[in-house]
């Protein structure tokens, strides 16, 4: 086994040979983002852009910031991260199509490849943010519409309440005062005979 060979399988670097060489460089074996799930912008935008389709994400991303939203202030809370996202993307392109890659020295086509991949995992995190702000953004909606659910609910309680009370007060209020005068007057009768009065 050459010298060459040796320090290549030492450093699990290729000697760089052209197209399948820089692959090998760029290619991440078991560092691979988290995607998410399947369909969402996160999965589509890392997998384009380990594919090689910068176009596409970029063209994806702003699609996405033009979309209208639910939430109204999901733009005004994410148009820095979709910004941050596409000038990751362009920085991962320059790092992958590199003009005059393979004759760098290793240490700079290794100082390259850790570059590329810094900047795929703060594409990864970048992307999370913007999920988290529409996740955060749903449950506050959610808890607003149980808030008002709830005030309807305990409005409508209290107005059954105040009615029940009102009609109780109508209704018996007025038997029982007959009944509180009678037993006063009975009270007071029974009184003045026991004085002899």
């Amino acid at each position: 086994m050459s010298a060459a060979a040796q320090k290549s399988k030492s450093s699990n670097l290729p000697v760089s040979r052209g197209d399948d060489d820089t692959r090998a460089l760029f290619s991440l074996g078991n560092e691979k983002p988290d995607v998410g799930r399947a369909d969402s912008l996160r999965f589509n935008l890392l997998t384009w852009v380990l594919e090689e389709r910068y176009d596409r994400a970029i063209q994806e991303l702003r699609e996405f910031d033009s979309r209208p939203s639910l939430y109204p202030n999901f733009h005004a809370r994410t148009i820095r991260y979709i910004h941050y996202a596409i000038d990751l993307i362009y920085a991962i392109k320059a790092k992958r199509n590199f003009p005059g890659l393979t004759s760098l020295t290793r240490a700079k086509q290794y100082e390259l490849r850790e570059k590329y991949k810094e900047h795929l995992k703060e594409l990864e995190n970048t992307l999370l943010k913007v999920e988290k702000i529409e996740t955060d953004l749903r449950i506050h909606d959610a808890r607003s519409t149980i808030y008002v659910v709830r005030a309807l609910w305990i409005g409508g309680l209290s107005i059954v309440a105040l009615a029940f009370f009102f009609e109780v007060m109508s209704g018996l209020g007025f038997t029982a005062t007959i009944v509180v005068d009678e037993i006063l007057t009975n009270t007071t009768g029974w009184f003045f005979h026991l004085l002899g009065m």
